[in-house]
């Protein structure tokens, strides 16, 4: 007897094989058989009958780490079919931290982003890091990477400089041990301190720790806007350097006026993977994008932390060097006031969760408080002690179909946990994929789109017990309705579940049923091997 059969659906196996109309059967945690009206019985029968069966959704650029932590069931993400979250991104991860101190910077560092639930950070290294998860109990699986910034901030603080040769083979050391530990790779965000203070060099020398582990290296690149091909050659030139597999997180253009960049960037990169080096990326489906207010200042602002940043948003001279920046070409920074525009900067949350600031944009407050927009969002990370995040509006429908078509982008959420107007790809992402730009607009073949979402991550991250539909591998599983599937999140409302997905298997147990999420916590961590 099975423990689980799925009869009558249609199975997407994630290969971007055509569909075939099979039973699944499951014993524990893994698939036992498919094949056409099995006959044997099982202690629990899902009726899949007009409904697609998949592997479970990966979802490659996911924030949850601290809120995984204090809410482990994490219905965000279960509802819209994800199993697996590559935690860890943009270089904003939680470990290493071998000292107190290192500990406080980072915490207080990650609050604006990731938030600050009252957890306990019992961990130092990367591996006692990732045990927290196991003791905690999770309800889907994790990998993650080494950030970046948590390397920086354990060998050098918040110091906007160069790292010396000491300090880099320092950094070099913990990556490795996080390496050993079972880290997917490493990730870095270079439009964030610490990050962004280092330079090309230290980023070549620690990609090639990583690609001794055949490690992924996930950027967020320096510049997605005016300086977007200057920053991803830098990251193919450091591909070639180093031998390491390069992963671009949420691969886009920003901005008007760079729109028509898009086919010289995917021209740029599909030579490079012609060339010989691995390069994919992921991508979320919408034309927002969503991060911390504090990211709108340029990063010698943020030098020393969050408070010498308050520092020197108190003091009116550096107030005023601040606001003279956004009238002055910085190479590789990302004026936002000038690629987006300051209608297009959205509040999405603040600690206090203030209902006059949520939900305006920068250019609205402005107006209400007779203030320039600098001095809004300025005046609004102290209010806030830099508890603040942002929804910007800043790419093209045309652009994003482009590099959704790509086959080597997959499906990523990017996702931001917190009070206030999150952007709504944390609750929307995958079924608005399956909605809008398989059955909407035929954007993707349905093949293709389940592709992306979990055999193509698989393959990137070396999930290979998982991601496909296949005897002997780990059977997570989502079962939706193709023909209802859709998000219902939007900008205005974004805390809605979304539409048609109706069963969800986390190795081998359920988690959703019936559209319901459960009490079950059966996730694992996902060690590279």
């Amino acid at each position: 007897m099975y423990d689980v059969i799925i009869r009558g659906g249609m199975v997407i196996d994630g290969t971007g094989s055509p569909g075939r109309r099979l039973d699944v059967a499951i014993v524990g945690d893994k698939i036992a058989s498919l094949g056409v009206n099995i006959r044997e019985t099982a202690k629990k029968t899902i009726a899949a009958d007009g409904m697609v069966v998949a592997p479970g959704f990966i979802d490659t650029h996911s924030h949850s780490d601290l809120a995984l932590l204090a809410n482990p069931h994490l219905e965000e993400k279960i509802r819209q079919g994800v199993t697996t979250e590559i935690l860890g991104q943009d270089g904003l991860g939680l470990a290493p931290v071998y000292t107190d101190e290192a500990k406080a910077v980072l915490q207080e560092h990650l609050r604006g982003l990731l938030g600050s639930p009252e957890l306990a950070w019992d961990w130092s290294s990367f591996a006692d890091y990732l045990k927290f998860y196991y003791r905690k109990g999770i309800v889907l699986n994790v990998g993650a990477l080494v950030s970046h910034g948590a390397l920086r901030i354990a060998v050098m603080g918040m110091e906007d400089r160069l790292a010396t040769a000491e300090e880099l083979e320092e950094m070099k050391g913990h990556l490795a041990a996080a390496m050993e530990a079972g880290a997917m790779g490493m990730s870095t965000g270079l439009i964030y301190p610490p990050c962004n203070y280092g330079d090309s060099k230290e980023l070549v020398e620690l990609a090639r720790v990583i690609a001794k582990y055949d490690g992924a290296f996930v950027v967020h690149v320096r510049n997605e806007a005016d300086y977007l091909l200057e920053s991803q050659q830098e990251m193919i030139d450091l591909a070639s350097a180093s031998g390491v597999r390069l992963h671009i997180s949420h691969l886009k253009t920003i901005g008007k006026k760079n729109w028509a960049k898009v086919g010289t960037s995917l021209a740029t990169l599909e030579a490079a993977r012609k060339a010989g080096l691995g390069i994919t990326a992921d991508q979320y489906p919408y034309l927002a994008g969503s991060t911390s207010l504090s990211a709108c200042l340029p990063p010698w602002a943020m030098a020393g932390g969050p408070q010498v940043m308050a520092g020197r948003l108190r003091d009116p001279v550096e107030r005023q060097r601040i606001k003279d920046a956004f009238n002055q070409p910085i190479p590789n920074w990302q004026n936002r006031g000038e690629t987006e525009g300051w209608e297009n900067v959205i509040v999405a949350s603040v600690g206090s969760g203030d209902p006059a600031v949520v939900g305006k944009s920068v250019a609205t407050l402005a107006a209400e408080r007779a203030q320039h927009p600098v001095d809004v969002i300025m005046d609004i990370i102290l209010a806030e002690e830099n508890r603040a995040t942002m929804v910007c509006f800043q790419n093209s429908e045309e652009s994003l179909t482009q590099v959704m078509q790509k086959p080597w982008v997959m499906v990523a959420t990017d996702g931001i946990l917190g009070a206030g107007k999150p952007h709504p790809r944390l609750y929307g992402t995958f079924p608005r994929i399956l909605g809008r730009y398989v059955r909407e607009e035929s954007v993707l073949t349905l093949e293709e789109a389940v592709r992306k979402m979990t055999g193509l991550p698989a393959a990137t991250f070396g999930l290979n017990d998982r991601g496909v539909l296949k005897e002997g591998l780990v059977a997570d599983v989502v079962v939706f309705a193709p023909e209802r599937v859709i998000a219902r999140a939007t900008y205005e409302e974004p805390k809605q579940w979304p539409e048609g997905i109706h069963y969800v298997l986390v190795n081998g147990e359920l988690v959703v049923a019936e559209g319901e999420a459960l009490a079950a916590l059966p996730g694992r961590v996902l060690l590279h091997k």
